[in-house]
This record gives structure tokens, sequence and C-alpha cells, in this order.
């Protein structure tokens, strides 16, 4: 099917859980560009719950159906992290355009048939990365690409949570869907915010370690998810990795659902370093510091404006979509992230550093 650029794009959402949920207000807020048809959850009523509340007029038995549906144009796929590839990729084998929630896959091998599987039907996927989409974010962006840093060397990113394991032995903390813990979850986040702000350079070594120390002993849940103290729980609760790129910078990440992190923020940071400036993130506050006649100077950075970074991530697929352009966080960018996430699974077992090549 093809689409005009003033054409309404049609959204099916598969999984109908909080993260849906998101997708369904955003989309049912954005007019004429978009229009919210379907739905479908593997619990039904759950699906038949948020029709109700967002007028979605049809509930589909199941993902295959619902991919099927001749009449939408798009499909939001919001389930775990195991099941993102093949529905994608069956989506895109019936002729929709799919934004996925991240991570783009369970691992790299999943991800790149993601990719390969995007650039033979010449459909969009969009990785829906909501954090490079805040007014905060976009206007470091702006600083970096004016010039005021520099050239970058260093970056340090994490985000150390003290106790938020979510959803105790469901899907969340068992590997075979998750393909892993905080780093998969949040770090993941961290990793595609920062290679975004300073330009995507290659990743071409990784050395990491992840550590066990609360899940498997049902310490330092949180609120999000619902526990299943009956299940398992086989995944990291806390992750550190050096990751060094392409342009000689190297980019430092820790993560973690659960640690004893006194001096740490439960927020998300970054810290960029360049030669002439540099950029602290904590939460949605940033600053800009630099030396001045060998005085250290320091000012806020304010965000660009207050739009809702999941709208314009809602947004910007729309647009991809009508222009047939590529969005910007791309099925590639999806796939560099998986590739650094498997590198540093991998590192950890191993205790050696991994190299990737790009070839």
């Amino acid at each position: 099917m093809t689409t005009t650029s003033t054409s309404r794009i049609r959204f099916g959402i598969i999984g109908a859980g909080a993260i849906g949920a998101i997708h369904m207000d955003v989309l049912s807020k954005l007019g004429e560009a978009a229009e919210l048809r379907a739905v479908t959850d593997a619990y039904l009523p759950l699906a038949e719950q948020r029709a109700a509340e967002h007028n979605i007029p049809i509930v589909h038995p199941s993902p295959e159906a619902l991919i099927a549906d001749p009449e939408l144009d798009a499909i939001v796929v919001a389930v775990p992290n195991q099941f993102h590839a093949p529905l994608t990729i069956a989506a895109l084998q019936a002729g929709k355009h799919v934004l996925l929630e991240k991570p783009m896959a369970i691992n790299a091998s999943k991800a790149m048939e993601i990719v390969q599987e995007q650039q033979r039907t010449g459909k969009t996927v969009m990785i829906a990365q909501q954090m490079r989409f805040t007014g905060l974010a976009r206007a470091v962006k702006a600083a970096i690409e004016a010039g005021e840093l520099g050239r970058i060397y260093n970056v340090k990113t994490g985000w150390m949570r003290k106790k938020g394991i979510p959803g105790w032995g469901s899907w969340f903390t068992r590997k075979e869907l998750a393909g892993g813990g905080p780093l998969i979850d949040i770090g993941v986040h961290m990793l595609d915010l920062s290679l975004h702000l300073i330009g995507s350079p290659k990743p071409v070594s990784v050395f990491g370690t992840t550590y066990a120390e609360f899940g498997p002993h049902k310490r330092g849940t949180g609120t999000w998810g619902t526990p299943n103290w009956e299940g398992s729980y086989d995944v990291e609760d806390l992750a550190t990795a050096l990751i060094k790129l392409d342009d000689g910078a190297t980019l430092s990440l820790d993560v973690s659902w659960a640690a004893h992190a006194a001096n740490y923020t439960d927020q998300p940071f970054i810290h960029i370093m360049g030669t002439e400036g540099g950029v602290s993130i904590v939460g949605n506050e940033a600053t800009y510091i630099t030396h001045v006649e060998n005085e250290v100077v320091t000012k806020p950075i304010e965000p660009l404006d207050e739009v809702n970074d999941r709208e314009l991530v809602a947004k910007h697929f729309i647009d991809a979509i009508h222009t047939g352009t590529t969005p910007v966080s791309s099925a590639m960018s999806g796939y560099t992230n998986n590739r650094i996430l498997d590198a540093i699974y991998e590192s950890s077992v191993s205790g050696n550093e991994v190299k990737l090549n790009w070839d």
C-alpha cells in the first residue's frame, strides 16, 4: 500500500501493556495524522480494555491476524524482547511499516534479520528511542553540532538505580525472553542517546562485566511490572563497560536495577568531554562547561521546547513513512546498539576484550 503526504496512517498495536498504552495515548492525540484502528495482546481481555479506553474499533485475536489486516499501514510492536524480530519481520513481509520498542531485538543476529528484511522491503522501521527527542537532548545535540565542545574524546554515561528490579520472575528477569537485565533494558537508552549526541561513531572494541547480586535473592525489587514470585531470575542487575570508538573516543557505561550506589542519583546521566567544552546531563538538567582565560565557566543548557518526546517520535515516524526518508533512530542504529550489548555480555563471560568488525 502506498501513502501520500496528506494521508492518515492507520495503526495497529501489538501489545496492550504499559508501553503499548503509552503509544495509544500518543497516537490518539495526533488528529488527522494518525488513526488508531486495531490492537491485540496475548491476554485479550487487556486488549479489549484498551480498545474501550481509546476508542479502537478492532481487537484482533492474535498478532498474526493484526499483521494480516489490509486496513493497516503501520504497526507498533510493544511486546517482550524475544518477539521483536519475528513480529517485525512478519509485519514487513505483509507490507507494513514498523515502530519498534527498544531494544531492537533480543540479540544482534536477530536485529540483523530485521535490517535485512527492512532493506529488502523498503518499508520504514524506526526504533522508539524517545530519549533522543527530549527538548534537552535536542538542545545538547545542537550545541555539539555547533562546535561548542570541539573534538569529543570521552563520554561517561549510565543509569544507576538503587532499587528498581522490574517484575521479578516475569519476562523482565528471564534471559530467554528479555535477553538480559538492566543492560538491555535501560542501558540501551544510554548507549543510544550517547552515540547519537556525539555523531554516531562506530564502536570498535568492548570490555565489560555484569553482576547479579540482588535479583537472585529477591532483593532490590521496584514497582514497574507485575512480579511472579514463583518465576525465575537469570539476568544481571548491574553492568559496567568501556567502549572504544573508531574516532578515538571512549565511552564508559554503568547501569543497574539495584545497587549500593550512595553517590549516584537514580536518574540517567551523560557526561560528554570535548577539547573546547563539555556537557553534563543528569535527569532533566544539563550544564555546559568550558575554560575562559584559565577559569572554569559553567552555564545551564535550556531545553529547546516542551513538546512531548513520544509525540515527536510518532510524528517523526509518520513523516519518514510519507517522505521515504530514513528515521533518525533507524534499523541500523538499533543493530549497532545490539552489537554493543552482545559484546558486553560476551566480554563478561570470557573476561576478554571483544573486537567489533564492521566490514
